[in-house]
Order: structure tokens, then C-alpha cells, then sequence
């Protein structure tokens, strides 16, 4: 049985011999949500297995402190790499959750179905929306930056008339500051939490090409 990859250190390092893992002093902790992106290669006979304990690990890994979410990215028909991103409120958090006693019994209960040790990087905001498929180039500036201006002019277009419209039955938001304050709120969460996920994924094959 392969040896389990100890927690990861943030950034992490590349990926090394299962046996023998290579260390890394942790930068200092930066504020502001994170995402961790996890790649697992898996054993072509150990598929069944393997897609069991995605199903067990999941809800265990949501109840983690600041957790904000996972997605797992499943293979095209016949591919082995499965790409796992779970999202956290802060670096703390996550370092906590990836040096937890129960991660590690979780990652060494999937050892033995992975061809090699998994990876682990961490992003943070922009940089985790473009970060592209295994074997994708980096996406252009140019087409992040039409892409992310595609989500914010409508946005604050249209959420900060939505405000003016309530102010009838919510007075408080017709102050200068909390009416900006609230709006950009509204902005940065739906683009976070909701949009550009999805969007992303979604626009996919023109932002990588």
C-alpha cells in the first residue's frame, strides 16, 4: 500500500515520490476565501471503489469549519484523473481541515486506489476561476478580463436598481454608504459563490483555446 501524502503546506509542493514526500515551510496566512484543487489518478480497476469514497467523504469534508463548498470534476468515459476543488472562507481553515487526523485516515483509505500520491494547490480568487483543465493552457488575460467584465457590468447594473427599487419598504438603504456598501456586497458574493463557478465551466472551451 502506498504511503498516504502527509497535509499539504500552502502553496504546495509538486507532486513527489508517495514514499519519500518532499516538506515545505507554509507562507504566512493570507486573508479572503480559498479553494484547494485536489487531483487524484486513479487505478483503472478501482473506479467503483473510488467514486464510493467520493461519496462518503463529501458530506464528511462540508461539516469542516469554513467550508464553502466542493466540486468534483469527473473524468471524460475511459479517463482515470478525477479533479476534487473544495472551497474554504480562509487559508486557516483549510489548513486545518488538510492537517486533520481525519483527512488524514480518509486519504489513506483512498491510497491504495490511486496510481500515485495526489496533488494539492491552493487558489484564491481570480486566479482560481481561470485555472484551466489538466493539459489546458493558462487562459489569456484578454479573455479573462472580457470574461469577468461580461459578469460584473450587468451586475452593477442591474443589482443596485434593485435596491432603489426596495428602498420603499427598506428606508435604510437609501444612505449613500450602506446603499453601496449592500450592493457591492451583493456583487462580489454572487460572483463568487454562484457565477463565475459555473460560468467558467460554461465558456470553458473559448477561454482555453
Amino acid at each position: 500500500m502506498p504511503a498516504s501524502s502527509p497535509p499539504p503546506e500552502f502553496p504546495a509542493a509538486p507532486p513527489v515520490d508517495v514514499a519519500r514526500p518532499r516538506q515545505q515551510q507554509p507562507p504566512p496566512p493570507a486573508p479572503g476565501p480559498v479553494t484547494a484543487v485536489i487531483e487524484h489518478r486513479v487505478r483503472q480497476e478501482a473506479i467503483a471503489g473510488y467514486e464510493a469514497w467520493l461519496r462518503k467523504v463529501v458530506p464528511i469534508a462540508s461539516r469542516a469549519p469554513g467550508h464553502r463548498g466542493v466540486d468534483v470534476i469527473h473524468p471524460p468515459a475511459g479517463g482515470l484523473h478525477y479533479t476534487i476543488t473544495i472551497h474554504f472562507d480562509s487559508l486557516p481553515h483549510a489548513q486545518e481541515w488538510f492537517a486533520s487526523d481525519l483527512r488524514r485516515r480518509l486519504v489513506e483509505e483512498v491510497a491504495p486506489l490511486l496510481q500515485a500520491a495526489e496533488t494539492i494547490e491552493t487558489r484564491s480568487g481570480l486566479e482560481f476561476w481561470f485555472h484551466p483543465p489538466p493539459g489546458q493552457p493558462p487562459a489569456k488575460r484578454y479573455r479573462q478580463f472580457l470574461l469577468t467584465l461580461s459578469v460584473i457590468f450587468p451586475l452593477t447594473m442591474a443589482v443596485p436598481a434593485l435596491l432603489h427599487r426596495l428602498q420603499g419598504v427598506a428606508p435604510w438603504l437609501g444612505g449613500y454608504v450602506v446603499a453601496h456598501l449592500v450592493s457591492a456586497a451583493i456583487v462580489v458574493a454572487l460572483m463568487v459563490y454562484v457565477i463565475m463557478p459555473r460560468y467558467t465551466r460554461l465558456m470553458a472551451r473559448w477561454l482555453y483555446r
